[in-house]
């Protein structure tokens, strides 16, 4: 009989539990616990989990999520100690608690207590009930339930993020920013009571409305951290003093367009914060700088920013506006992803790309003189030329001519396919093919894709995509050799400044400004970082006068100067292919295999794996004539023979030449470096052998003035009318204007030339010995 009774009760003792246990599990399936980690509100936050923009949820509310690693343990305190000492020992619900709050409320009347767990406050914020014994009992039974799935950590954590403290604002993370205006890491004792007791009643307690009625529930939380011997009395009492403000509730607006574009990917992870590579003093850094640089831009201009760290490729700074709040300034619209006219910025890549083909080194000789192509007349920025300049020159300079030849044996297809390959997409209207004017700014791109592709600069050639979040891939791309890379990065050191800053740092740099004033740009990189500026109007509208190295130049500056100095190891080391000689124009060849009578101009050049290419030939071969020119003279009187010629002894001569285009800007010295001698007397008579007659222009001098006619009413302006002729020389006379091929006089008999236009004009004669007469006319419009 006693073992039946103690069988009894034994079964009672573990098939009663089983049996709970077992309705609990079917009412856990049939009933799901509502998610707690329900992404709603989104935060965008820095590398070091410093809140930039919030986004709130559908309903507008407001909340930071947050660790329970970013919670100052002051709060976690306070927390427990006043809202459920016993949570880490209970499982969701705390009978002893319940037991009191009920006899409170019998002997009292009303409620005095409330007897909730953290854990049931958890369940009553994820799905709201009626105050009646029905409705706490489906919240214990939640609080169950989340015991059951989650651990103590997870659950407080739920709390963290949660728990309403007043308004749109949840969160304890939202509170602290919103309230104190400070992260709920860096909380001070009274702070972390006054946000303990916040949700109590959020709405009666709120401190922007009620700050005293706030101090006063704050402070009983303090006394009860002294009471309950978790805090001291000497920490409380100093706490006690510490008013509470009244503050109003600002949202973090830090790299607002950044965030917003990052919104997007939080919703793809569908994460509810997102740490970003961002640094926030960097970021603070480039703000500071657009805030301070706008005042000086015209109305409705704008400043794009970015920032991106050279080993990495992780985005430091990133500013798509210059106020992100001006309507005037289209403050809404990102410039680091619109798509805009370079300019000049892309030639860096167009002369890397030729020194890794071989075709020059960094002193090479270019022509810049004007040119007329078949359909396109390219014009320099400043509207005049300088002749005879080296490669390291026409890029320094931004000079147009030269660039556009480049690019023209590159191919202009060759060269965009190239810089997207490498990462740097250009786009173009649609069904528009690439031509000369993509490098002068014919076409677009972004100031992120600029910014990858000068990374490769400092990257040995390899450009990066910038990686707005950690655990994004690293993606390079080869876009230029190592060496040719480092002889660009030397090139871009050297240019000047802008005026008012210093390039202590060493940053090599380039600016662009697109036609019509509508762009002005400037890309640099230093060791640790590349930096893109754009600055113009978002809608397009000229900004004249706005040019790159003036609109833009000092913001890169600026920004350099104040950005966090980083140590970089081995960034300038020069790669073992690159080596430097000194070459000789106009042959362009190693001055150690150049005859000295031959090295009229002596150049050192950066040259890739010991190749020194040759000065390359003119595309307009009509004027092509460098290169060793050989002739015969009369070794007895040194003048010049041909086989016609009863000379009884004659010896092989050669001149170096230079191209015919560029004479007119060659100085006289260097000019009778490459004048032939004349005709010795033992050569026949006739039309070639002229006994060394001088080339000269006739009619024509530096005092001519030509007067353009008026134009009658309603017709055409027809311009003055000359005939160019010259006597002597050898051969054909080829005549330039500016520079410019005007025609080929072929039998010596003049040509005929119109002026169209007033100013001054070079003109210049050419035989094909090389002989030149150079005259300035001056074309006066009518009075």
């Amino acid at each position: 009989m006693l073992r039946w009774q103690v069988g009894r009760y034994a079964l009672w003792l573990v098939g009663v539990p089983m049996l709970c246990l077992l309705l609990f599990l079917l009412a856990d399936r049939w009933w799901a616990l509502p998610n707690p980690e329900r992404v709603r509100s989104v935060l965008i936050l820095a590398q070091d989990r410093t809140p930039l923009r919030a986004f709130a949820d559908s309903d507008g509310v407001w909340r930071y999520p947050v660790t329970l690693d970013e919670v100052s343990p002051l709060y976690v305190q306070a927390l427990l100690a006043y809202e459920d000492r016993w949570f880490y020992q209970h499982p969701g619900i705390n009978p002893l608690a319940l037991l009191r709050a009920g006899w409170q409320w019998l002997r009292g009347g009303r409620v005095i207590s409330g007897g909730s767990t953290l854990t049931m406050q958890v369940a009553r914020i994820l799905e709201p009930h009626q105050r009646n014994m029905g409705g706490k009992l489906w919240q214990m039974f939640r609080a169950l339930q989340l015991e059951w799935h989650y651990s103590k950590a997870e659950i407080l954590t739920f709390y963290l993020n949660l728990a309403p403290f007043g308004g749109p604002i949840e969160g304890v993370q939202t509170a602290s920013f919103a309230w104190l205006h400070k992260p709920a890491l860096a909380l001070s004792h009274a702070e972390a009571a006054l946000l303990a007791v916040l949700p109590q009643a959020p709405s009666r307690l709120r401190p922007d409305r009620h700050p005293e009625l706030a101090q006063r529930y704050r402070d009983k939380v303090l006394q009860r951290m002294a009471t309950q011997g978790i805090w001291t009395q000497a920490v409380v009492d100093d706490a006690l003093t510490e008013p509470v403000m009244r503050s109003r509730f600002q949202q973090p607006l830090v790299a607002p367009l950044f965030a917003e574009r990052m919104k997007a990917h939080a919703v793809e992870r569908k994460v509810a914060r997102l740490q970003t590579t961002l640094d926030t003093n960097a970021q603070w850094v480039v703000e500071n700088v657009v805030r301070t640089r706008v005042e000086s831009l015209p109305d409705k201009a704008s400043i794009g920013v970015l920032v991106v760290e050279n080993k990495t490729g992780y985005v430091r700074a990133y500013a798509g506006s210059a106020n992100f709040h001006s309507v005037e300034r289209f403050g809404h619209v990102d410039m680091v992803q619109a798509v805009r006219s370079p300019g000049s910025t892309l030639k860096p890549f167009l002369y890397g790309m030729a020194l890794d083909d071989g075709l020059v080194h960094s002193a090479s000789l270019l022509s810049d003189v004007p040119v007329k192509l078949t359909d396109y007349a390219p014009q320099n920025f400043v509207r005049h030329f300088s002749g005879a300049v080296s490669v390291a020159q026409a890029l320094q300079q931004s000079l147009n001519i030269p660039a556009v030849d480049m690019l023209q044996r590159l191919t202009p297809t060759g060269f965009v396919a190239r810089l997207r390959n490498g990462g740097v997409v250009i786009t173009f209207p649609e069904q528009a093919e690439p031509n000369l004017s993509v490098i002068l700014g014919g076409a677009g791109t972004t100031l992120e894709d600029l910014v990858r592709g000068f990374s490769a600069f400092a990257r040995a050639g390899m450009s990066v995509k910038p990686r707005f979040l950690a655990d994004e891939p690293l993606v390079e791309r080869r876009l230029l050799s190592a060496g040719a890379a480092w002889i660009i990065q030397a090139i871009l050191r050297d240019i000047p400044a802008p005026e008012g800053s210093v390039n202590s740092a060493g940053i090599a740099w380039k600016t662009g400004t697109s036609y019509g004033f509508r762009d002005a740009w400037a890309v640099g990189v230093s060791d640790a970082y590349t930096v893109g500026v754009w600055t113009g109007r978002p809608d397009g509208t000229p900004l004249p006068g706005s040019i790159g190295a003036a609109a833009a130049g000092p913001i890169l500056f600026d920004v350099f100067r104040a950005l966090p100095k980083q140590a970089v190891a081995n960034m300038r080391h020069r790669p073992a292919e690159v080596t430097s000689t000194d070459i000789c124009w106009p042959l362009g060849e190693s001055a150690a295999t150049t005859a000295p009578e031959h090295c009229h101009v002596r150049q050192q050049a950066w040259i890739l794996e010991g190749r020194v290419p040759p000065t390359l030939p003119h595309l307009q071969h009509y004027s092509w004539s460098a290169g060793l020119q050989t002739y015969w003279v009369n070794p007895q009187t040194g003048l010049r023979v041909t086989a016609a010629c009863t000379a009884p002894q004659r010896e092989t001569c050669q001149v170096a030449q230079w191209p015919l285009e560029l004479q007119p800007w060659l100085a006289n010295t260097v000019l009778e470096q490459i004048r032939l001698p004349v005709f010795d007397a033992s050569c026949p008579s006739g039309s070639e052998y002229q006994g060394g007659a001088q080339l000269a222009m006739r009619h024509l001098d530096d005092s001519t003035r030509l007067f353009l006619p008026k134009a009658r009413a309603g017709q055409p302006a027809t311009g003055v009318t000359v005939d160019l002729r010259a006597e002597g020389g050898v051969g054909q006379h080829v005549w330039l204007v500016n520079g410019a091929l005007a025609g080929v006089d072929a039998t010596q008999h003049g040509l005929r030339y119109t002026f169209t236009r007033a100013g001054d004009y070079d003109l210049t004669v050419f035989d094909t010995a090389g002989s030149v007469d150079k005259v300035v006319i001056r074309v006066i419009s009518p009075p």
